[in-house]
């Protein structure tokens, strides 16, 4: 199967597929951090390629509800954020999945068919990350985990903080390859 990951740079998600022998690469504007099949470009590029599965992971600067304190004075760039995800969303890839912490898609794009936290794939982290899926199943929780640190919210100012919180936690990685491919 042919799997986009869209805005990630980290290839968590994508060598958790190619892993189980897919045909997947990662897609963003930043180099990979991670040797494997990355496309460094703007992910619109790629969207008529003919995939069987995408999974994107939009930036969420201006979405997310943990920065709501700043978004007065960037309605512009709020705009800009939110035409980037419906163009995701309205991608013709069969199969979709768009990942993004709580905030302004649930208004403006629909609410998540999923909300899901790392503890339930067998990370110790909370992190709500909300999922919306266009004929995708759920995931299912693979490992419940019980000590649930909020890691995320806690990390102190730094220049690499926000690549730090945008990564996706290897277990939900793992149940998206697992589940969906």
């Amino acid at each position: 199967m042919r799997v986009l990951v869209g805005c990630e740079f980290s290839g968590i998600v994508r060598d958790a597929f190619a892993a189980r022998g897919h045909d997947a690469w990662s897609c963003d504007l930043l180099p990979t951090e991670a040797p494997g099949r990355h496309l460094q470009c703007d992910v619109r590029e790629l969207l008529d390629d003919e995939w069987d599965l995408a999974i994107f992971h939009p930036p969420c600067t201006y979405l997310a509800s943990s920065g709501a304190r700043w978004w007065k004075g960037r309605q512009q760039e709020q705009r800009e954020a939110i035409a980037f995800v419906r163009c995701l969303l309205a991608a013709p890839i069969s199969r979709i999945a768009l990942e993004n912490p709580v905030g302004r898609l649930s208004t403006v794009i629909r609410k998540p068919e999923q909300i899901i936290q790392p503890w339930m794939f067998g990370d110790e982290a909370t992190k709500t990350t909300c999922l919306w899926l266009t004929n995708l199943p759920l995931l299912q929780p693979t490992q419940i985990m019980s000590h649930r640190p909020q890691l995320c919210w806690r990390m102190g100012p730094s220049a690499t903080r926000s690549k730090q919180r945008s990564g996706t936690y290897r277990g939900i990685a793992e149940a998206m390859a697992q589940q969906w491919g």
